[in-house]
């Protein structure tokens, strides 16, 4: 008896549909593993970004309440540094209504935000799974090759997609005038269009760099250049800014002229985007890079034999990332210091919340400013804090552990680089506030005080590390908790004004407790009572570490 064995020639439609069928098996079960992964992460991303936007554009009604105050703020916003960190000119030619504010104002800044969502959840999904090795357990299944990034950018999309509807619902519901329907669907819409677009970037990132922390830190570059690309073309011709995805998104003009084409280039780069990482990603094999990584030196430094030195070679990227972005946005917000008076002149809430910190207006000023820049700082301190959690799920920890060195000296080391490089950022952002400022303000006094009163906000960070350092000792499987802690300081600067938030939920954050240096009297003793929190909450973090056992996923 003789057996026939029907075969499709290969190249025919049959088995290339059969080829691609097999690239995506898994997608469905994929996306759904996804979801419930990020059943909790998503829905704080999502729901943060949406109060965010509400409670901005809410500020807007209670802080610019008349026609003066509006025009004042227009003008203010129409020099470079202003127009460098809030968008077009076009929005300040005709009347400068809470709708062209919300489009000015919000757009570039929380692209930004949406751009950082987007990213790390593509890069979760894909290069992390392949780093840890989970990628290639799953492909040993039936999972297609494509399944994985499939399934990434399919939960990205759907998130940004969730975030467009609740912000065009949301804003449309508010009843302020000039904030339209129509313009919210918009709004909505280019808040969208500026997600997608960095997941597909970070789609194309993560085929070049064989570890996730590469991938995200090309992503988040991009974001980076289009947001700068986007400030040089504002206050140029405007060339520039139609090389940012952020820029073409605010070329919208929503709320004013309401213009969807500029969103077709934010389609057409995630399209070329998309298709790039699809075909990047059959060039390589699962678990490497495009960019193979570089040889390391045939011998170590002597820094690199010692824990500090070489938590100091893992954290460098961030570190310095977060500092020349905290030096980045304190130079940008230095050089609109000196025209704090004209700024504050007409408005009376602001006026009067900011002469309640005491001192002149240029100090008073810059001590808002300073809180705002110590939760940048805040925020590299709670990823450095945790970097030991991540070498531990990772299974880097334990082979390191079984050696000579102990737990206390191995998890100290990544919390001296968290704390050194926390007050570090702080200091930088300080000095480039004063340097600034100074220029601005033709005051060369403020280059001392600011500087110094940058340090002031050290204690709080220290604490911030402590809070991060005591969930990972005791409660690590909770320990992204520690965010909380600049969340609710971004709440407290942010909105505790505007919202009469009691002195008791302010003094929840540590950075509340900060004298309001320059424009108030330095005090010590808070100061002091911070530091010997913060020194409390190591300790009582290394002694939960050293007594429980290491985790791995």
């Amino acid at each position: 008896m003789t057996t026939a064995t029907a075969t499709r020639p290969a190249g025919s439609p049959a088995a290339r549909s059969g080829h691609r069928g097999a690239a995506l098996a898994g997608t469905g079960t994929l996306i759904r593993f996804d979801l419930r992964r990020d059943r909790v992460r998503l829905p704080v991303w999502i729901g943060a970004l949406l109060f965010g936007t509400l409670s901005s554009v809410s500020s807007f009604e209670s802080q610019y309440a008349t026609a003066e105050d509006r025009d004042s703020l227009a003008e203010t916003l129409g020099g470079p540094a202003g127009l460098a960190m809030s968008g077009p000119e076009h929005y300040l030619s005709g009347d400068y209504g809470y709708g062209a504010m919300t489009g000015h104002q919000l757009i570039g800044f929380f692209g930004i935000m949406v751009g950082l969502m987007s990213v790390l959840t593509v890069v979760r999904h894909t290069r992390t799974e392949e780093e840890t090795g989970r990628a290639e357990l799953l492909r040993s299944n039936v999972v297609g090759r494509h399944a994985h990034l499939t399934a990434a950018l399919t939960v990205a999309v759907a998130a940004n997609l969730l975030l467009a509807l609740l912000l065009a619902g949301a804003l449309a519901g508010m009843g302020l005038a000039g904030v339209t329907a129509s313009g919210s669907l918009l709004y909505g819409a280019t808040s969208a269009a500026i997600g997608v677009t960095f997941a597909a970037v970070a789609a194309v990132a993560v085929q070049i760099t064989p570890f996730a922390r590469g991938a995200s830190g090309l992503a988040l570059a991009a974001i980076g250049a289009a947001y700068a690309l986007r400030a040089v073309g504002d206050v140029g011709s405007g060339v520039f800014s139609w090389l940012s995805p952020i820029g073409w998104a605010q070329r919208t003009y929503v709320y004013v002229d309401d213009r969807w084409w500029p969103l077709l280039l934010n389609a057409a780069l995630t399209a070329v985007c998309a298709a790039a990482a699809y075909r990047l990603s059959t060039r390589r094999d699962v678990g490497a890079g495009l960019r193979p990584p570089r040889p390391g030196r045939p011998h170590a430094s002597a820094g690199l034999t010692r824990p500090v030195g070489f938590a100091l070679r893992l954290h460098r990227g961030v570190l310095a990332g977060f500092a020349a972005g905290a030096l980045l946005f304190s130079l940008m917000y230095g050089s609109i210091l000196g025209d704090a008076e004209e700024l504050l002149e007409d408005n009376a809430t602001l006026r009067e919340s900011v002469a309640a910190l005491g001192g002149d207006i240029v100090e008073s000023f810059a001590s808002v400013i300073m809180s705002v820049l110590a939760i940048v700082a805040a925020s590299y301190v709670v990823m450095a804090s945790l970097r030991p959690r991540a070498e531990e799920t990772g299974g880097r920890a334990e082979p390191v552990l079984a050696t000579g060195l102990s737990r206390t000296r191995w998890a100290g080391s990544h919390l001296v680089v968290a704390l050194t490089g926390g007050t570090l950022i702080m200091l930088a952002a300080g000095l480039g506030f004063g340097l600034s400022g100074a220029a601005s303000a033709d005051d060369p006094d403020l280059v001392g005080k600011l500087a110094g009163a940058s340090l002031a906000y050290a204690p709080a960070l220290w604490v911030t590390a402590g809070v991060a350092v005591a969930l990972f000792g005791w409660f690590p499987r909770a320990s992204a908790a520690a965010w909380i802690v600049p969340a609710y300081a971004f709440v407290v600067v942010y909105l505790g004004e505007l919202t009469d938030m009691p002195d008791a939920l302010s003094n929840l954050s540590p950075i509340g407790h900060v004298p309001q240096v320059p424009a108030a009297e330095l005090e010590w003793t808070p100061l002091g009572v911070l530091t010997a929190l913060a020194a409390g909450l190591i300790a009582l973090g290394l002694a939960g570490f050293r007594r429980r056992d290491l985790e791995s996923k």
